[in-house]
């Protein structure tokens, strides 16, 4: 195949789960011979670590979804590099990547993460863009309802970076001084409402007294720190984990009560480590989740049922250890060198297109 030549550009300023996703693709297509260039906000996470990679990367402001000044700036990039493809990878990147390529032929791949469905569909979402990459089904549906043609959008689940095989998990109990016999449910992700953290006191004060007693929650995310009661339930905010690796390592189970999730890369992440999720049936979630094989899938927002499905995992510890161990062998399918090889085609589709 041919050396390609792509320009990313991404837009966010915190280091989420998109952010990670554009990293391990830059990367992964180093690794194939590919050339990518990483156009960020400038001392943005992505922008640090794609530097610390030794990628070559370029940091610009952009303020706005119709930032001429921006747009100018990358159009330039695009073709001193001699882009042979731009790849926007948020919504305010869209719509700079739109503007970088107008009266060019490169062509544009615009991946889209959300699954509910666009606002509008004009401009954004017309022909100028060659491809768009839904990392769903569920994503892929809501566009499609929308009345972008599905034959424009090609469906490419985000990929993880398998652990290593001597990952050591954190020794949680020991440093948060809770009891050898504690059951640790964890939540990984920003904490905020659409991740459904407003669920947890519900869904704990659902757990019969007993299990709240043995149980302990764990949230790895977002900025806040220190202990809390949550629904009955002993708690700890851990803050932004740099080593998110191990720290999942020591985790029981994963709760994702989750509102409206694209894909879910925090719950394959969990899973690679054989740990089994509870999670609402939204989004892109059941295409991860095998119901009651690899773990819990429930009705969205029933707290009751979220509640029910944790005690059971919590209390039996073979069915935990059943369901981690179909989880791990099934969140293989979604490793990062799959995601590469099927955007690189994307690529060579629109190049040769």
């Amino acid at each position: 195949m041919k050396r390609q030549r792509v320009l990313h550009l991404d837009s966010g300023l915190t280091w989420r789960g998109g952010q990670r996703q554009v990293l391990l693709l830059a990367l992964g297509l180093r690794d194939r011979g590919h050339e990518p260039l990483l156009i960020g906000a400038p001392d943005s996470p992505l922008v640090k670590r794609a530097q610390a990679e030794g990628l070559a990367v370029a940091a610009i402001p952009m303020i706005a979804d119709w930032d001429l000044r921006a747009a100018r700036r990358i159009r330039a990039r695009m073709r001193a590099w001699r882009a042979d493809v731009v790849h926007a990878h948020d919504a305010r990147s869209h719509a700079l990547g739109l503007l970088a390529v107008l009266g060019s032929l490169t062509p544009l791949v615009v991946t889209r993460r959300v699954s509910f469905p666009p606002k509008s569909v004009g401009l954004k979402y017309g022909e100028r863009v060659n491809k768009f990459i839904a990392i769903s089904n569920a994503v892929r549906e809501a566009m499609v309802a929308r009345g972008i043609g599905s034959e424009r959008i090609e469906v490419i689940h985000s990929g993880v970076a398998l652990p290593t095989p001597d990952v050591t998990a954190r020794d949680w109990r020991s440093e948060l001084g809770w009891p050898a016999d504690s059951v640790i449910a964890g939540l990984i992700g920003a904490m905020t409402a659409e991740k459904g953290i407003d669920s947890l006191e519900a869904i704990g004060a659902a757990l019969p007294p007993d299990i709240r007693r043995k149980t302990r929650f764990l949230l790895l995310g977002g900025s806040r720190r220190g202990s809390a009661q949550i629904g009955g339930v002993e708690s700890h905010f851990a803050g932004f984990v740099e080593a998110i690796e191990e720290a999942t390592a020591g985790i029981d189970l994963l709760m994702h009560p989750s509102r409206s999730e694209g894909l879910g890369t925090s719950v394959i992440d969990a899973m690679t480590l054989g740990i089994p999720p509870v999670a609402f049936n939204v989004g892109g979630l059941p295409e991860i989740v095998e119901n009651n094989s690899s773990g819990f899938l429930v009705p969205a927002g029933d707290t009751r049922a979220f509640a029910d499905a944790a005690h059971r995992l919590i209390e039996d510890v073979p069915l935990r250890r059943k369901l981690g161990d179909a989880a791990r062998a099934r969140s293989r399918q979604f490793g990062a060198d799959h995601m590469t090889e099927q955007t690189e085609s994307v690529y060579q589709g629109v190049i040769s297109g």
